[in-house]
């Protein structure tokens, strides 16, 4: 686990300790039980002879392939990631709900977000999340309420208003 610094690196990536957790729980399943399993699959299916022919054998390696790409990503985020808590100072960053609102529309409702890794969507309990790496999520890091930033949409530059900023509990 990494420690967070003042201004988190945009290759960092925040998880609750309990995410954490339960990535790594995740990963070391694919590692040992999940790819012993296919193993054993790719082992019964070359038994039965021509592997040519043997659509269980192909099927079974597709299926490795698949697994030792997801560990592979697994294993690259997991080093990437920054468990700190997040302090309760008012400044946007991983781990933290912003509260925003888009400027220049009065009809427009405040959107609340998680700043944090797309991972956190079982922890968030309902509310977006918003990569520190993603548009939004870039221009909101180290605002604070009352601030205005602006960032590039998708069909040009808007403005956001943050409201309020709070850790994750």
């Amino acid at each position: 686990m990494t420690q967070q610094t003042e201004t988190p690196s945009s290759s960092t990536v925040w998880l609750s300790k309990d995410a954490y957790r339960q990535l790594t729980a995740k990963l070391e399943d694919m590692k040992g039980p999940q790819r012993d399993k296919i193993v054993a699959e790719i082992s019964a299916a070359r038994d039965e002879g021509d592997l040519k022919e043997n659509g269980g054998y192909h099927a079974a390696r597709e299926a490795q392939g698949r697994l030792e790409g997801e560990i592979a990503a697994l294993h690259a985020l997991l080093l990437k990631v920054d468990t700190t808590e997040p302090v309760d100072d008012g400044i946007v960053g991983p781990g933290k709900i912003v509260t925003f609102k888009f400027e220049g529309d009065d009809d427009d409702e405040a959107e609340t977000r998680l700043i944090a890794s797309i991972e956190m969507s079982d922890f968030a309990d309902g509310i977006e999340i918003s990569s520190p790496q993603s548009p939004v999520g870039e221009a909101l890091l180290g605002a604070t309420a009352g601030d205005v930033v602006t960032f590039e949409g998708p069909r040009g530059p808007l403005k956001v208003e943050v409201l309020k900023v709070v850790p994750l509990s």
